[in-house]
């Protein structure tokens, strides 16, 4: 019976250490190469993805870039990174859009568009997984 404990105990290290190297996939906000900022607060980068915030400080227009909700890594940056529900994100933009007082962000279908369309587009914003970076875009450090 020792044996058995010492393997379930093994089994449990084993798999809390590849949820940690699972979790890795360290979601960034990353932003277009000419994007002067380098730093956002939790609550400027919140007012950037809820559309209430359209221009960087320096001016320059913001172009904000989602996955679609239900996606996971939406899912994750919403709730890790801004701490509020998908659900809540949605009904803001739902609210502005219906209004007329504003739009929804630009809906990219995977983490591999996000990158073309962030690398590609003036003033743009949005968030990758790590392994998805490459030197067209920057990444925003973030509190």
């Amino acid at each position: 019976m020792g044996w058995l404990k010492t393997a379930l105990l093994l089994c449990l290290i084993a798999l809390t250490g590849s949820r940690s190297v699972a979790g890795d996939q360290t979601l960034l906000l990353v932003a277009h190469a000419d994007v002067t900022t380098q730093h956002l607060t939790r609550d400027t980068t919140r007012a950037i993805f809820a559309m209430r915030q359209r221009t960087w400080p320096d001016g320059q227009a913001v172009r904000v870039f989602v996955l679609p909700n239900g996606h996971p890594v939406h899912e994750r940056f919403v709730k890790e990174r801004l701490t509020v529900y998908p659900h809540q994100l949605q009904l803001a933009w739902d609210r502005m859009v219906f209004s007329g007082t504003g739009q929804a962000p630009d809906r990219v279908r995977h983490q591999t568009e996000m990158l073309e369309r962030i690398a590609t587009t003036p003033g743009a914003i949005g968030y990758l997984e790590r392994e998805y970076l490459d030197e067209r875009v920057q990444v925003i450090s973030m509190d």
